[in-house]
Order: C-alpha cells, then sequence, then structure tokens
C-alpha cells in the first residue's frame, strides 16, 4: 500500500461540491459538502477510492454538509462500500444530513454503512438498530423482485432499474420497500396506484431522455 502521512488531504472539489480527507491511523476520515447529484458523480468516486487506497482499514465519511443528494450520489456510495468490502474494509456514516437521512430512510440502506454489526450471531455494537437491520434482510428479496419487474417490463439494466425505485421513492416519499411491495403485487394482478404508476413512467422516461443526451 502506499505510504501516507498524516496530514490532511487539501480540501478539493467543483464549486457544487468540497471534499475533504484526514488520516486517523487505519482510517480515513472524508467530509463532503455541498450537492452530491449526477455531475459530480466520478468526482466523488474517485476522491473515496483514493482515500480508500490510502487507508488500510477504510473510511469514515461525514456527509452533514450535503445539501442535496439523488440516487446517482447514493450509486456512488454503493459501489465504493462494495470495493471496500472486497478489499477487507468498510465504508461507514460517521454523520449525515437531514437530506441524506431521508434518503437512506426512504431506500432502506441506512443499515449498510452502520459501523460492523450482525443482527445474528453476536450483539450489535452500540447504536445500531436492530430492528433496521432486520427489516433491511427481510424487505431485499422484494426490492430484487420489483428490479426484475421493472427490468422485464421496460428493458431496464439492473443499474437502471434501481436509479428507477429510488428515483420514484423520493419523489413519493415512499419508502422503499413500500413501492417493491407495490409493483410486486401489481404483477400478482393487484392494481399499483395511478399517481406512483405516473412516477414510474415518468422516471423510466427521464432515463430515456438522459441516455439520448448522451448519445448525442
Amino acid at each position: 500500500m502506499p505510504e501516507s502521512d498524516d496530514r490532511p488531504s487539501p480540501t478539493v472539489g467543483s464549486p457544487a461540491l468540497t471534499i475533504g480527507t484526514e488520516p486517523d491511523g487505519g482510517r480515513a476520515h472524508v467530509r463532503v459538502s455541498g450537492e452530491l447529484g449526477l455531475d459530480v458523480g466520478e468526482e466523488l468516486r474517485g476522491a473515496l477510492r483514493a482515500a480508500l487506497a490510502n487507508a488500510d482499514e477504510g473510511i469514515d465519511l461525514d456527509l452533514s454538509g450535503v445539501s442535496f443528494c439523488d440516487c446517482s450520489g447514493l450509486n456512488v456510495l454503493l459501489a465504493v462500500r462494495e470495493q471496500a468490502l472486497a478489499e477487507g474494509k468498510t465504508l461507514t456514516l460517521a454523520r449525515v444530513s437531514p437530506i441524506v437521512e431521508r434518503l437512506l430512510s426512504l431506500t432502506g440502506t441506512r443499515s449498510l454503512f452502520t459501523p460492523a454489526a450482525e443482527v445474528n450471531g453476536r450483539e450489535p455494537e452500540p447504536g445500531v438498530d436492530v430492528v433496521q437491520l432486520r427489516r433491511a434482510m427481510r424487505t431485499r428479496p422484494t426490492i430484487g423482485l420489483a428490479r426484475g419487474v421493472l427490468m422485464a417490463s421496460f428493458g431496464l439494466s439492473p443499474q437502471d432499474a434501481w436509479q428507477v425505485l429510488v428515483a420514484v421513492s423520493q419523489r413519493t416519499d415512499t419508502e422503499l420497500h413500500r413501492l417493491a411491495d407495490g409493483l410486486v403485487e401489481a404483477v400478482n394482478g393487484d392494481s399499483l396506484p395511478e399517481p406512483l404508476r405516473r412516477e414510474v413512467a415518468a422516471a423510466v422516461a427521464q432515463l430515456g431522455s438522459e441516455g439520448a443526451a448522451d448519445a448525442g
């Protein structure tokens, strides 16, 4: 692993985003302020990967200064978390702003960034919401089915289907697992409420327009 000193790195970022990294033993404390949207996704990904490469144990992330976060920002966090786990490290959220907390709550992903704890086998660390952890484990299969429904219905990739779920969850203030339940039940004959149907169609249409813009 490349050697690193104990000095904080310079704060970097675009006008919409600032990122500061400070080593702390085997971990890196990363502070992010500003807006986490599609246009800064690669900037955030690069900064977190650089911090991860220089930390033996992982990253503690401070998002208390984030004023906006959508599914693209969440996707970056999930991707870097997967990389950290593959390297035997962790990505935890030390502090979050109300905006980020709401997104994590709606999508049921808060427990994924909680300091290491197990629902079964041993007691979780202090402060871990065991009910939330258990619900995340229970609802994950339904969310996977809902992604499959969207993929089959609209020809979406797994990532695009996830993006549609998160976008609709945010726009309608509906918890992700409840939205997933509705989509799965619709396949079984129950009708999805019309407002949710419109939001799903709008989110899929937005993906198509973004893809066309990128191609152009």
